[in-house]
């Protein structure tokens, strides 16, 4: 782990008034957006809606780092151009999504665990050495409801965040750790500050055992809010 080059990397990412675009959109994801508009869900339709939002213009001045998706970090422009090419000629920061989806927690009836640790080390070193990807994310999920997040479901996610955060920082990649506390539910305000705050304890508690840099991180919050059919 380079601290030097980890600290770096997250000054360029939030430096002010820029912001980080997420085009990272699943492959499922994605193509559902495109039926609800009469798109055709094929990889080229998809490579040419990537390719708006890799060369909109002067996005430079407002955009410091991209988060791509497996497929589009290995796509290309019309004219052969790859997209991490573009994105680091106008220097802005290649990030890659590598959490690979939620599974069921066993046990735990409407919790998920976030899949991907598998590989995960191979997976960003070609990212990182193929695609110039400086920077990573990976995204754990909490409803709100009866009993739950359970405890026991915040500490395996922030299990498996520090896992990731550890991976990421021994290949100099800043790790962006999302424990996103989902607005769906019957939830109160306060119910989430609650939760949202107990589940931050939980994930630094756990990111400070793994002996992970965090300055050498970024965190992606969620915002504390009222449920969304309340507002």
């Amino acid at each position: 782990m380079d601290k030097d080059v980890l600290t770096k990397t997250v000054a360029k990412l939030v430096v002010p008034p820029k912001g980080i675009l997420a085009i990272d959109e699943s492959l499922e994801t994605c193509n559902k957006r495109f039926t609800k508009l009469s798109v055709p869900t094929t990889e080229e339709k998809r490579r040419e809606y990537r390719e708006l939002l890799i060369n909109a213009p002067e996005m430079e001045k407002y955009i410091s780092g991209y988060i791509l998706f497996d497929e589009t970090i290995r796509q290309s422009t019309k004219d052969g151009k790859s997209f991490p090419s573009i994105l680091q000629s106008k220097g802005i920061e290649v990030g890659i999504k590598v959490d690979q989806g939620l599974a069921d927690m066993p046990l735990h009836l409407g919790e998920k665990i976030t899949q991907g640790l598998e590989g995960l080390s191979d997976r960003l070193g070609e990212y990182k050495m193929i695609y110039g990807a400086t920077f990573a994310k990976w995204r754990a999920v909490y409803t709100i409801g009866d009993n739950i997040p359970s405890n026991d479901c915040m500490k395996e996610n922030a299990v498996l965040l520090a896992k990731y955060a550890v991976i990421c920082q021994e290949l100099n990649i800043v790790p962006i750790i999302e424990p996103e506390i989902l607005i769906d539910g019957d939830h109160t305000i306060e119910k989430c500050f609650e939760v949202t705050a107990q589940n931050l304890d939980i994930l630094f508690t756990e990111l400070k055992n793994a002996n992970v840099f965090i300055p050498g991180t970024i965190l992606k919050t969620s915002m504390v809010i009222l449920e969304k059919e309340q507002r």
